[in-house]
């Protein structure tokens, strides 16, 4: 699937909710899967393939430079064990505790910037065989759910960035909508 670039409106916008997980939806999950692992992501949201519905995938496993804990009924598992995580419907809450990150994304070609998030989240979704979960995450993991789940809002990275970064960053952003249109 071709991934949406920044300047496309259905980034913007805030994914419907997934009352039934349809074969189409499944078809979807699985073609997001294969076009994040294609372009070497470590998550996409169904806005980023042109879908405004709240669906997205995650899948930090084999990052080592960036460690992540995955905490499902209070124990922490293998994170490799959950990987790829498909997430229907996510909700987060977010820990108290903030920390500073380097974060890129797939609609914004070689772009990053430093992004402060929570250390932690719970979260509560649907997983794609029906099956409702809640866990907790913290460090890169973390990161990525609150970057999809924020797609999945219609909110960028870009918006979570401090003015002097974003500011840095004008010149960049604004040959990008060019290239949408």
């Amino acid at each position: 699937m071709e991934i949406v670039k920044y300047g496309n409106p259905v980034l913007r916008t805030k994914g419907a909710r997934i009352e039934t997980i349809t074969d189409e939806i499944r078809a979807l999950a699985n073609a997001m899967i294969e076009s994040m692992n294609a372009s070497n992501g470590v998550g996409l949201a169904a806005q980023q393939v042109g879908y405004a519905l709240q669906l997205a995938v995650v899948d930090v496993a084999g990052v080592e430079d960036r460690p992540s804990v995955l905490l499902i009924d209070g124990k922490e598992v293998a994170i490799e064990d959950w990987m790829p995580m498909v997430l229907v419907n996510p909700v987060l809450e977010l820990g108290k505790e903030k920390e500073c990150g380097a974060e890129g994304c797939l609609s914004f070609p070689e772009l990053s910037g430093d992004i402060q998030r929570s250390s932690s989240v719970k979260a509560k979704a649907r997983l794609i065989d029906g099956r409702d979960i809640e866990f907790e995450a913290h460090g890169f993991l973390a990161r990525a759910l609150q970057h999809e789940v924020d797609h999945l809002n219609g909110i960028l990275f870009i918006d979570r960035m401090n003015s002097a970064t974003k500011a840095s960053l004008a010149g960049r952003l604004k040959r990008l909508v060019k290239q949408q249109r």
